[in-house]
């Protein structure tokens, strides 16, 4: 089906796209997998290239662009050039909202025109050992001493977390107050007692640096609050459709390339003296994919469009995250099936997608708790 939610000027965009991975990151990677972690050089570049702050004004340094359709065309540029360490989408997508749409005039010069260029890469620290979707749980907390807050905790599974200069942390203000007695305090490179850990050996996603995080009596200056004391729930819940929708477009994308890799694989494989492709196991497969991505296409496009103007809900973005990340786990294990032993060689593009892919259904919120949102919706 032709797509129809994209113009001229993101089609253009797209190419601008294609050529940074080709030039900047494509060359590189294999590297950088090794290495588990990604080069500053990479970041700047990218910066160079106006593929940071898209939605940031130009008066920041950013693209001054809110069109959650050029977002769209960076995660699905990135999903299909197989290269998941570049974390652009968390830092212009997730983080981004929060300095733009939080932060005093004093804080968006402070912090802005480098978030833009590269030269300050960013990361959220939320997850903690002992909690994770459940904010209840956290136990970073953060003691008002007058001028500055005394910071004390620690995060796991921070991505970007050893290249991060800017951390948002998630902590504790208000010790009574659960959920609701939570804020937003930023921390940055070089504060006393911010150490980190080790940079944390996944399964995939090698070359994306994901580290813990410790707090040992961190002054954190006043200044550095983000948003409304005791609302970092509040601002949490707000910006988490935003980064469902990141998740939820790259794992279409994912699943689309996937069945586009294995439908040619299956034409060229012999077996019993004739391709794959003449069988009609293998021909039911590929009809069941193709659909299944037909469907879900057509909803994440509509999802997509509606973001872009305003009027997304929460349950909608739910369900795209839910639907195309469980699909893109599928579709992955699906192909990675009809490769045969190949399929679980590293050096064939499957094998990498499925290691890689198979985070898509926990962060960003869990396929359990998508359900729960849309259920509580419906059920309320």
């Amino acid at each position: 089906m032709q797509r129809q939610i994209f113009t001229e000027e993101h089609d253009a965009f797209r190419e601008t796209v294609r050529t940074f991975l080709a030039k900047e990151v494509l060359p590189h990677y294999e590297q950088w997998e090794k290495d588990g972690i990604v080069s500053r050089e990479a970041w700047r570049a990218a910066g160079r290239q106006g593929l940071l702050g898209l939605a940031v004004p130009e008066e920041y340094g950013g693209g001054g662009n809110t069109d959650f359709r050029y977002s769209a065309v960076l995660a699905e540029e990135f999903t299909r050039a197989g290269v998941s360490g570049l974390a652009l989408g968390l830092h212009n997508d997730i983080i981004g909202p929060y300095l733009t749409g939080l932060g005093t005039e004093e804080q968006k010069r402070r912090w802005l025109p480098g978030f833009c260029s590269g030269e300050t890469i960013t990361a959220i620290a939320m997850t903690e050992p002992g909690a994770g979707s459940d904010l209840q749980g956290i136990r970073t907390a953060a003691e008002d001493k007058g001028d500055h807050w005394l910071l004390n905790g620690s995060k796991t599974f921070i991505s970007n977390g050893i290249l991060a200069d800017l951390v948002i942390v998630v902590a504790k203000t208000s010790p009574e107050g659960g959920a609701k007695g939570l804020s937003l305090l930023v921390v940055e490179r070089g504060a006393e007692g911010f150490e980190r850990g080790r940079n944390l050996d996944k399964i995939g996603q090698k070359s994306q640096d994901t580290a813990e995080l410790f707090f040992d009596d961190v002054r954190v200056p006043k200044e550095n609050l983000l948003g409304e004391l005791d609302g970092a729930f509040v601002h949490l819940m707000t910006n988490l459709a935003q980064e469902r929708m990141g998740i939820a477009v790259a794992g279409i994308a994912a699943a689309e390339h996937l069945l586009e890799i294995t439908t040619r694989y299956v034409k060229e494989r012999e077996a019993f003296g004739r391709p794959l492709s003449k069988l009609q196991h293998i021909r039911f497969e590929i009809a069941e994919m193709a659909t299944e991505c037909a469907v879900t296409r057509t909803f994440l496009d509509r999802c997509i469009v509606d973001h872009s103007e305003g009027t997304l809900d929460a349950v909608h973005a739910s369900m795209a995250k839910w639907w195309a990340t469980e699909l893109q786990k599928r579709v992955a294990d699906r192909c990675l099936q009809l490769h045969g032993g190949y399929g679980y060689m590293t050096e064939y593009r499957v094998a990498k997608a499925f290691t890689d892919g198979r985070i898509q259904t926990i962060y960003g919120g869990t396929t359990e708790i998508m359900k729960e949102i849309i259920g509580r919706s419906l059920l309320a």
